[in-house]
């Protein structure tokens, strides 16, 4: 595929992107930037969701992370372990669905951590909001980071542009399309990256299949044969794919990074009443099952489809998506299918991440809804929005420089040190009725993370414990221990 292929196929997409979100945000105000004035009908919200949980991330780390190349063939790495996580995640929907969103919409939050004010104190609150506002910052920026360095092997290596030039236009087309229409435009924009989204991954299974020159019966007999599909892991409690690892992280990773998560419950919370949406909720939960489970199904595919054709093997597992759709040998439709997949993953998720970080830190860290009027809280959400995207530019080309694993595990890890303490608090609020002193809750949440990292050490070097996405759980619970420490009873 040329690099002008790849050009017109990204302005193309481009185009459609900026007509939708001009069409659903131009007029939009603070009421619809912040929350889309909770008019989303539920059934809109659920398809908008499927493809809002899924970033580039998902769209290349996800097939990668199935197999490798060890010894001079393929094997298996991750296989299908992904879907333990999966079904973790499902429990974590419910969660969310019936424990956290009645909350929310009963103390009318426009930011999740004003919960915190209201139940700790102004500390508590900040605490909540800062590390959100960390966790987001990185996430985001390593999902951005992903489609840059894929559009630079694509693109920008052929002109010799530099990757910094890369990352500056990426970040400047995400602030554009979401200066003005904030969530308003996202619910749009996440239903065109959902069609998008599932678009190019059925079509791309189909064409590789064609590929291998496999009906679809043979297909799924090849495919449940190799080794790459093994879904379960339980017989060996020290390794990071063990199922009951893998399955609670899942519930805890969900609640924490979409329950606790701004960016993703402003979605769920657009809609106009907590039924509608717990009634997204479920739906998207059990849609994803099937999504995720697809793209488990293309990774087989991909390193198949590479040992068929005889294909070297990539530096990184990430790679292998794009070089068997790219220079595979497989039609152009394919090329231009997964470039599509991948921008619209991508920038809808980092306009998202921006969006939502936008509202944390107007509302939780500047206090804007109580110190400005509404014309002066527009101008103030107007400048942070642009510092945001400028300092997202900054993390993208941090990552660029020392970013060596595969981005979905180097996402999680993030991850769980950093959602850890906002999970902790949210739990020892929500599940108990002490009073704490609220001044040293920042000095609990930063220790809880060192605590973390500590453990981990520990448990792999005296043990042999390899410490996998459970992490999480570990620093929530230091975080809960140290609140209780510093606690009364009310």
């Amino acid at each position: 595929m040329s690099p002008i292929a790849v050009i017109i196929t990204v302005l193309g997409y481009i185009a459609v992107l900026f007509g939708v979100a001009w069409r659903a945000g131009h007029r939009a105000d603070n009421a619809e930037f912040f929350t889309g004035n909770r008019r989303t009908p539920w059934y809109m919200a659920a398809f908008a969701m499927i493809g809002a949980a899924m970033s580039g991330v998902t769209f290349i780390s996800v097939p990668g992370s199935v197999g490798c190349f060890a010894d001079g063939e393929f094997v298996p790495k991750d296989a299908f372990s992904y879907m333990q996580m999966v079904a973790g995640f499902t429990v974590g929907q419910l969660i969310v669905a019936f424990w956290l969103v009645p909350t929310f919409y009963r103390l009318k939050v426009v930011s999740l951590y004003e919960y915190l004010a209201d139940r700790f104190g102004a500390a508590s609150h900040k605490t909540g909001a800062w590390f959100f506002f960390i966790s987001k910052m990185l996430g985001a920026a390593l999902r951005l980071y992903l489609v840059c360095a894929v559009l630079q092997g694509l693109v920008f290596d052929h002109y010799d542009i530099p990757f910094v030039w890369n990352a500056v236009l990426s970040m400047a087309l995400v602030w554009l399309y979401t200066r003005q229409g904030g969530v308003k435009s996202l619910i749009w924009t996440d239903t065109l990256k959902t069609i998008c989204l599932i678009g190019s991954l059925t079509l791309s299974i189909v064409f590789i299949v064609r590929g291998l020159g496999m009906s679809f019966e043979d297909t799924v007999d090849v495919v449940c044969a190799s080794p790459m599909s093994r879904m379960f892991f339980f017989d060996d409690p020290s390794s990071g794919h063990y199922f009951w690892k893998m399955f609670l992280a899942g519930i805890v990773m969900l609640v924490a990074m979409t329950g606790l998560d701004q960016d993703m419950m402003q979605r769920n919370m657009s809609c106009p009443s907590p039924r509608d949406a717990q009634k997204n909720i479920v739906l998207t939960a059990f849609c994803q099952i099937f999504v995720i489970f697809l793209f488990l199904v293309l990774g087989a595919l991909l390193y198949l489809y590479m040992e068929h054709e005889g294909l070297t093997m990539p530096e990184k597992t990430d790679q292998v998506f794009p070089l068997v759709s790219v220079n595979g040998g497989l039609p152009l439709v394919v090329g231009m299918l997964f470039v599509i997949g991948l921008i619209s993953s991508t920038y809808s998720a980092a306009g998202s991440a921006l969006t939502a970080l936008t509202t944390s830190f107007t509302i939780d860290i500047l206090e804007g809804r109580r110190r400005y009027d509404d014309v002066r809280l527009t101008r103030v959400r107007k400048q942070v929005h642009l510092w945001i995207a400028l300092g997202m530019v900054f993390v993208v080309l941090a990552f660029d420089l020392w970013a060596d694993d595969s981005v979905i595990n180097l996402v999680y890890k993030v991850a769980s040190y950093t959602y850890g303490p906002i999970l902790g608090l949210f739990v020892f609020g929500m599940c108990t009725r002490r009073r704490v002193r609220d001044r040293w809750i920042p000095a609990v949440a930063v220790s809880a993370p060192l605590f973390s990292a500590l453990l981990q050490y520990v448990l792999k070097e005296y043990w042999d414990y390899q410490t996998g996405f459970e992490l999480l759980i570990y620093n929530a619970g230091f975080t809960i221990l140290g609140i209780w420490m510093l606690s009364k009873r009310k």
